[in-house]
């Protein structure tokens, strides 16, 4: 396979991705070969301070297998479950930090289920909070219908 020097190359085409962040250039090198790259904005290093104290740096990777493990089943689609992971690390950078807790983490997803899928909230609020009676869940149970009782009220 051939390296290219993209300082060397001439972009042809740009346009936006889908996703919104990122940008895709076709470019053609000096001997007329085209070649496609994407371009995101990187984001700064985000450590996560985990419960037992120790620190570690933000894996959307890892965010975005847990989320999907515990509660992609009750979403239409990965696409759904991959937009609903956007929002949260968005809503994580926007927090302004450089070191966030691991609850704050499990917030924000908590935060983007109650809006998306009360079940999958439930489910995880269950694994997250560590539910240990019914009597758990029968307390969560009732703030959601409170919240609801709330919204239709409004």
């Amino acid at each position: 396979m051939t390296q290219l020097n993209i300082g060397d190359s001439r972009v042809i085409e740009s346009r936006e991705v889908s996703d919104g962040v990122t940008i895709r250039r076709r470019r053609e090198s000096p001997d007329g070969k085209r070649f496609t790259t994407y371009e995101r904005i990187e984001k700064p290093n985000l450590a996560v301070i985990k419960k037992n104290g120790s620190r570690t740096l933000f894996d959307r990777d890892k965010l975005s297998i847990a989320v999907k493990r515990s509660v992609g089943k009750f979403f239409d689609s990965e696409v759904e479950v991959e937009e609903m992971i956007d929002e949260i690390e968005d809503g994580l950078y926007a927090l302004g930090e450089n070191e966030i807790t691991s609850k704050q983490i499990g917030d924000k997803v908590l935060d983007e289920l109650a809006l998306r899928n009360e079940v999958a909230y439930v489910r995880f609020a269950s694994v997250y909070q560590d539910f240990k009676t019914l009597d758990d869940f029968v307390q969560i149970l009732e703030q959601r219908k409170q919240v609801n009782q709330q919204k239709k009220a409004a």
